[in-house]
């Protein structure tokens, strides 16, 4: 015969239940929800000074410059203003942009580098985006030594000293043939890459290294006065 069961004297203690039972698993999306959410990462953002000075450089331009109506019809050469600039007789002289802020500008600026460049000729090739001084100048160009009012748009081509136009004028030149008549008399030079600058038209200065600042005892940090805001100086292989 079997014993008789007895009851154990040995008393289990009430454990509380785990903060992590659930009832059912539809439960468990609870636990995957935070408490508090989680506030966002400021990010330092770092400022560098050609950055700044681009930037500011940018407003100025976009005051001065507006895109290009494509659609307008362009004038004819007979009716473009009488304008001329000194010291460019020999050579083409075109004012222009390499940045890519309007991309309209920025593509009619490389259209009409590439017909130009194309008959091998003396070109002075400014660009805006690294000297803003080629902006006031270009102003100044339009307006005879006044305030100019119209607003500018690029490129701006000028051909024995003689204003030619934008990009349609130079376009309707080429496919014309009247292009190649204005060239004709102009000096060939060839086509290859400046040994100098890599044909960028500008270098460091020499003076400041590119920093714009020079140190003066007992006066601090000073500006260089022989470069850009870019510390940057024309070629003196290109600009001839």
């Amino acid at each position: 015969m079997w014993r008789p069961r007895a009851e154990s004297t040995v008393k289990i203690r009430d454990t509380p239940s785990s903060p992590f039972s659930f009832s059912t698993f539809k439960d468990i999306q609870n636990l995957c929800i935070e408490d508090h959410p989680s506030s966002p990462i400021k990010k330092s953002s770092s400022i560098f000074h050609r950055v700044r000075l681009a930037t500011t450089f940018l407003r100025s331009l976009s005051l001065s410059l507006s895109e290009p109506e494509h659609n307008a019809t362009p004038a004819p050469l007979q009716e473009q203003p009488l304008i001329t600039i000194p010291g460019a007789d020999k050579r083409i002289v075109v004012y222009y942009t390499s940045l890519r802020v309007v991309r309209s500008t920025f593509e009619d600026c490389k259209t009409v580098q590439s017909i130009l460049r194309g008959f091998r000729v003396l070109i002075d090739e400014r660009d805006l985006s690294m000297d803003s001084s080629l902006l006031n100048e270009l102003n100044q160009i339009f307006s005879g030594g006044g305030n100019c009012s119209r607003k500018l748009t690029l490129p701006r081509v000028f051909i024995g000293g003689r204003y030619m136009g934008g990009a349609e004028e130079i376009r309707q030149l080429n496919e014309s043939g009247e292009l190649k008549k204005f060239i004709e008399g102009l000096p060939v030079v060839d086509s290859g890459v400046c040994d100098v600058c890599g044909g960028y038209r500008f270098i460091l200065c020499g003076q400041c290294s590119g920093s714009h600042k020079l140190y003066i005892e007992k006066a601090g940090f000073k500006s260089c006065t022989a470069c850009n805001e870019n510390g940057l100086i024309r070629c003196p292989s290109c600009a001839v």
